[in-house]
C-alpha cells in the first residue's frame, strides 16, 4: 500500500491556535507542517529552504527529537491515528483485526461483530472495498452542510473586507471547501501581498474574492512577481 496522501486538519484548532499570527507566518506554518507530512522530522536545512527567516516567528509550534529534528506533535499524533485507523479498516475488510486469527476458527464469527467498534476521529472517510491486490481504496464521502457552512465562517475571518458574505452561495462554499483550508489561506496570503500598499477600502470585497478572485492565486494560476535589475540602472518587475 502505498503512502497516505492525507491528514486529518482541524480549522477551527488551526484557527484559533494562530490567533495573532500574520498571513505569512500562518503560510510558513502550513508550508512546514506539509512538508513534515511528506518528509519526516526536518532539519534546520530543510526548514530554512522551506520558509527562510519566518521560522523564527513560528518555531513554538516545533519540537525537536532526539536527532535534533523539529516536529510538530499535534501532526505526528494525527498521522499515527490516521495510519492506524486505515491499517484496521484494512484488515476489517480482509477479515483480519485484533480479535481474529487467520487460521483460527473464531475469525469468521468474531469479524462483523467486533470489527465495528475498531472507529477513531477519521469518521470523514468512507471505505469501499479492496482491490484484487489487496490495495485498500479510500473514498471520501460527501461533506455535509454543515461542516461547508462551518469552513466557510472560517476562512470568512480570515479575509479583511468582509461585504457581501451571503453572496456566496452554497455550490461555491463546496467548492472552496473541497480545495481545503490550506489552499484558500495561501491565496489570501498571496493577493494581500499584491496589495499590501494598497488602502482596505480598495481590497476586493469578501464575495468578490471567494467567489472568483482567489482563483488567479491558486498555485496553477499563480506567478509570483519579482523585481530584478534590467541592466540599464533600473529595476523591473517580472
Amino acid at each position: 500500500m502505498g503512502k497516505d496522501p492525507a491528514f486529518l486538519f482541524y480549522p477551527n484548532d488551526f484557527h484559533g491556535g494562530t490567533m495573532g499570527m500574520t498571513f505569512e507566518d500562518k503560510g510558513a506554518y502550513i508550508d512546514l507542517l506539509i512538508l513534515q507530512f511528506n518528509r519526516g522530522h526536518m532539519t534546520s536545512d530543510m526548514i530554512g529552504h522551506t520558509v527562510g527567516q519566518l521560522f523564527g516567528r513560528i518555531q513554538s509550534k516545533f519540537k525537536i527529537d532526539s536527532n535534533g529534528l523539529y516536529y510538530n506533535e499535534r501532526l505526528d499524533i494525527e498521522i499515527e491515528k490516521r495510519k492506524n485507523y486505515i491499517e484496521s479498516r484494512k484488515n476489517n475488510l480482509t477479515g483480519i483485526n485484533q480479535y481474529t486469527n487467520k487460521s483460527g476458527h473464531m475469525g469468521g464469527h468474531m469479524t462483523d461483530d467486533m470489527a465495528g467498534h475498531m472507529e477513531n476521529e477519521n469518521r470523514d472517510i468512507d471505505i469501499s472495498n479492496v482491490s484484487i491486490n489487496n490495495e485498500l481504496i479510500v473514498k471520501p464521502k460527501k461533506p455535509s452542510e454543515k461542516q461547508v457552512n462551518t469552513f466557510y465562517e472560517t476562512i470568512w475571518k480570515l479575509y479583511p473586507k468582509k461585504e457581501g458574505k451571503g453572496a456566496v452561495k452554497y455550490p461555491q462554499k463546496e467548492i472552496l471547501f473541497n480545495l481545503g483550508v490550506d489552499v484558500i489561506t495561501k491565496c489570501i496570503a498571496r493577493y494581500l501581498d499584491a496589495k499590501k500598499d494598497t488602502d482596505e477600502q480598495f481590497l476586493k470585497m469578501g464575495s468578490t474574492f471567494f467567489n472568483s478572485g482567489y482563483i488567479d492565486y491558486l498555485d496553477e494560476n499563480y506567478v509570483e512577481q519579482q523585481i530584478v535589475d534590467n541592466g540599464k540602472g533600473g529595476m523591473k518587475i517580472c
